[in-house]
């Protein structure tokens, strides 16, 4: 990759895998005129920067996506009108709602995947080649669905999405799916990917999980990154966790965490709009330079950034493993 991912070397005293931006939140939830809030957003490499897709809810909490750019993944300058779709593959392209982006480049073009409002939640798909012109496509599924991620590249012939099945509110279960498309149209082969874990075993991810970064290939497979919640007297706790699915059958989960690799500890990640909330959405990463930025919606508010070694999570993976 030849853009320099954003980095910070990890403190001295600390003893986690992963460590935070000491800046952090780096979009704040007033960032453009318009925003409430501004969280759960996905960003890529783009020419000679980066550029993303965001989650900004207006001030009358009206939830749309909007693209930004940046000159080293940390600053962003985010466009001040939500996204303006065109047709794609489909003339139904109206929705009540956009949330929760991904962003995944897969041959010759950067896919969009998101939380669209269609008669309830489901999933939303378009494609950009610019992040200037967007196309909309067919939503993937039926409703009741949230945290599409595409993989990065086809699966035995076949685009591959994870995603989670749930209802229209604020679901109380819910596990990862995958599902297959040979056109980014149709799609269909889902099969259960991984369920809730039981409480008495890692009680953080027991009531739902969902997938969060679009996957990293590495020799083991593929890493991925979601969240898992817990049901507290206080509501809803939302944690990051890894998990390696097989290859070429990614159903098969060969390592996922039992304890959490990030946890809602810090003010911004405890209180907001939705308090007790780390949720990953994109991930940057260099195989040479063994580095990862994850980027992170913090109590539905703000926009976090977290590092790591791939090295070190792939073995805390494998020797943490449920």
């Amino acid at each position: 990759m030849v853009n320099s991912i954003p980095w910070q070397e990890k403190p001295k005293e600390h003893t986690e895998v992963l460590w935070r931006y000491s800046e952090n939140p780096i979009i704040k939830r007033d960032a453009i005129p318009t925003s409430n809030s501004i969280f759960n957003s996905a960003v890529v490499p783009f020419n000679k920067g980066f550029a993303g897709v965001f989650r900004c809810d207006n001030k009358a909490v009206q939830m749309n996506i909007f693209a930004g750019f940046s000159s080293d993944g940390i600053n962003w300058d985010i466009e001040h009108r939500p996204i303006n779709f065109k047709e794609g593959n489909t003339n139904m392209i109206a929705s009540d709602y956009k949330y929760d982006p991904r962003v995944t480049f897969i041959e010759d073009r950067y896919w969009i995947t998101w939380c669209n409002g269609y008669h309830g939640p489901t999933i939303g798909i378009g494609y950009t080649f610019d992040f200037k012109e967007f196309y909309q496509c067919e939503n993937a599924f039926l409703p009741f669905n949230r945290n599409g991620v595409l993989f990065t590249e086809k699966i035995n012939g076949k685009f591959a999405m994870l995603s989670r099945p749930s209802d229209n509110g604020h679901t109380p279960f819910g596990d990862i799916y995958v599902s297959y498309s040979p056109d980014m149209k149709y799609w269909g082969e889902h099969r259960c990917v991984m369920k809730v874990a039981p409480f008495t075993e890692s009680a953080w991810q027991c009531t739902k999980i969902g997938a969060g970064s679009a996957p990293i290939r590495i020799k083991e497979g593929w890493l991925i990154f979601y969240h898992g919640v817990i049901n507290t007297c206080n509501g809803f706790r939302y944690s990051m966790g890894a998990a390696i699915l097989d290859t070429y059958n990614p159903e098969i989960v060969k390592y996922r965490t039992k304890p959490y690799l990030l946890s809602p500890q810090t003010n911004y990640e405890c209180m907001g709009d939705v308090p007790n909330v780390v949720f990953p959405c994109a991930s940057l990463h260099s195989h040479e330079e063994d580095k990862v930025a994850i980027y992170y919606g913090a109590a539905d508010t703000v926009v976090g950034l977290v590092f790591g070694r791939l090295s070190e999570i792939v073995e805390f993976t494998k020797n943490n493993s449920l």
